[in-house]
């Protein structure tokens, strides 16, 4: 699977590992940084990894910052993108089963590497199971109703 992954300084040790494990594990991954540990704005990752998505450069995208509310804020503003901040491999099932969720956010700050990898490895792995949950991810992707 071909993912674009970016994190935020406090995320890049985690972005770094997880990168590395999905590569040996025989994933594309495009990396839309941080590259190193000097402070950048989550935001400017957060827009890379979801334009990509949206330009079917990537098939799933992976964001990282401190608490992982940051990014999931910035990435859920560009219609198209439904990302879960998720941490634990159950609720990463579910974003995928229920909620068709395409971008996977992780708190960098609160989550180990061996954790992430799981959280990683269900989400890559689950199924939309659309039925009766494609009426309501048509609904977020509608919008608010006025």
């Amino acid at each position: 699977m071909r993912l674009a992954i970016g994190s935020d300084h406090a995320g890049f040790r985690l972005k770094e590992h997880l990168r590395e494990w999905l590569e040996r594990a025989g994933h594309e991954v495009v990396d839309h940084g941080a590259f190193s540990e000097e402070s950048v704005d989550y935001p400017d990752q957060a827009r890379l990894v979801c334009r990509s998505l949206l330009a079917g450069d990537a098939e799933a995208g992976v964001l990282i910052c401190n608490t992982g509310l940051g990014m999931s804020m910035s990435a859920n503003r560009f219609v198209g993108i439904r990302a879960a901040l998720c941490s634990c491999p159950l609720l990463a099932e579910y974003a995928r089963r229920h909620n068709d969720a395409n971008v996977l956010v992780l708190a960098g700050g609160y989550v180990a590497p061996y954790l992430a990898e799981r959280i990683c490895e269900t989400f890559l792995s689950a199924a939309f199971d659309a039925g009766r949950h494609q009426r309501r991810v048509r609904k977020i992707e509608e919008g608010p109703s006025s």
